[in-house]
């Protein structure tokens, strides 16, 4: 071996070291805020001497269940009693061997599933079968009742816990779409079993009146539905939000439901953008929310809305990570306002995958794609249009044929964007990543955080 080689061999090692180290420490760190989180909501509330804290678990997609767990055990403090606040997958056979009291706040994703932060639990924990006949529960389900399985993880989770001969202390509260009337019930309860009755009513934010400030039709001739580029204005300037959080809109034809668009601009911009398709019933009646946003309205209209935070789409930890990000449709609205975080902070090492119908007529935001691209911004772009071959493609089969990218990506601790449609392609996404890393491997990335999902 001549000098040069022993010199390439000895930085390949410092490489693998230096990686090996940056993980061990990367892990340190995620473990000691886990622990400082346990730490905190044990501590919410101090225990009286032999007195079992009450444990309440979380299974949260978009942060509501977890916003509603944590003001679950403010109630509870207001009565004295000690609890332990954690995520469902966080949850072990032994928090619930010594629980005596158990609260559950679950959210279903899609038509059934649990959301991330409760798949270990359900992958794992729940197909084994503890004895919880000392276990006494209550169940806060939330859904959406225009799904066929209506908080079907709720209602699965229930029957889980019956079958193991756990009690429920009253029968479970189904949430439809953050419900007011549910949630008082649920507080009612919670009020009667901790023998308080001064909390105050759960309120959620008011909603505003924001103006329909631009509207641009971006797929004339499209073979699809036509999307819209829709901006609306805040009342004044102190609105805020951050990349991956969510508004929801309230048309005037359906005062009860509210309908939630991904964000897809920053503060900076100045303005809330969002990508909207125009549904279309077999009736020829638009859609309620998207028919007003993108033809029922007149620009200068005042909308009513209100920005919700996405937890579990924000960065978060990692902001400092490559990221690989996954959409179609107008999924790229959740994308683009991560890709104008990345891009206003400097931060390279971005990979979108994007899929639509056609480049003539679907590419949206184009011009932003190729100018982030030039930039370095975007290191690596694979747009998908399925209708531009013979045979159909989509994003899930982009990211088979890019499979030793993405595990190099991965080996570099990259995490994972998921924007877009449920059916079809979330789904083909996650069998795409199974195949490529394995089950035990893509079920890390979700515990680790490195894997996101904004779909619907």
């Amino acid at each position: 071996m001549n000098w040069s080689d022993q010199t390439r061999a000895m930085v390949a090692i410092l490489l693998v070291v230096i990686y090996l180290a940056m993980c061990i420490f990367i892990y340190c760190v995620q473990r000691r805020k886990q622990q400082q989180a346990i730490r905190n909501a044990a501590a919410l509330v101090p225990a009286a001497k032999g007195a079992k804290p009450w444990l309440i678990s979380y299974a949260s997609q978009t942060g509501f269940a977890e916003e509603l767990a944590w003001n679950t055990a403010r109630l509870l403090h207001t009565a004295g009693v000690p609890t332990r606040v954690a995520s469902l997958s966080d949850t072990s056979a032994d928090d619930l061997m010594q629980a005596e009291r158990a609260l559950f706040i679950v959210s279903t994703y899609g038509e059934g599933d649990p959301p991330d932060n409760a798949s270990l639990f359900a992958s794992k924990l729940m197909h084994t079968e503890p004895a919880l006949p000392h276990l006494h529960f209550g169940m806060l389900m939330l859904g959406d009742s225009a799904y066929t399985h209506f908080c079907g993880f709720g209602r699965t989770l229930t029957a889980w816990l019956q079958a193991r001969g756990a009690h429920a202390l009253f029968d479970s509260v189904a949430v439809d779409n953050a419900d007011a009337k549910a949630l008082h019930d649920w507080q009612h309860h919670l009020s009667h079993i901790a023998g308080t009755s001064d909390a105050p009513d759960w309120q959620a934010p008011a909603y505003q009146q924001w103006r329909l400030a631009a509207r641009r039709h971006l797929n004339p001739g499209s073979a699809g539905n036509p999307t819209f580029h829709i901006e609306l204005q805040a009342p004044n300037e102190q609105a805020t939000w951050e990349a991956g959080d969510l508004l929801q809109v309230r048309a005037p034809a359906d005062q009860q439901r509210a309908r939630e668009y991904s964000v897809a601009s920053i503060p900076s911009d100045g303005r809330v953008h969002l990508l909207v398709r125009q549904e279309r019933h077999e009736d020829g009646s638009l859609g309620i929310a998207s028919g007003w946003l993108t033809e029922q309205s007149a620009l200068g209209t005042m909308i009513d809305v209100r920005l919700r935070a996405h937890s579990n789409f924000r960065l978060g930890d990692n902001l400092h990570r490559p990221l690989v990000f996954i959409g179609n449709g107008t999924g790229l609205a959740g994308l683009r306002s991560h890709l104008k975080a990345r891009a206003a902070n400097g931060r390279q090492r971005n990979w979108l995958l994007f899929g639509e119908r056609n480049a003539a007529h679907d590419f949206y935001y184009r011009d932003e794609i190729e100018a982030w691209q030039a930039q370095g911004i975007l290191e690596r772009v694979d747009i998908v249009f399925s209708r531009d071959q013979a045979e159909r493609m989509y994003v899930q089969d982009k990211l088979r044929e890019q499979a030793d990218v993405m595990r190099a990506w991965l080996a570099a601790d990259a995490a994972i964007y998921v924007c877009g449609s449920l059916e079809g392609m979330a789904g083909g996404v996650e069998a795409a990543l199974t195949d490529i890393m394995g089950a035990a491997a893509v079920e890390q990335l979700i515990s680790q955080g490195r894997y996101r999902r904004d779909v619907y």
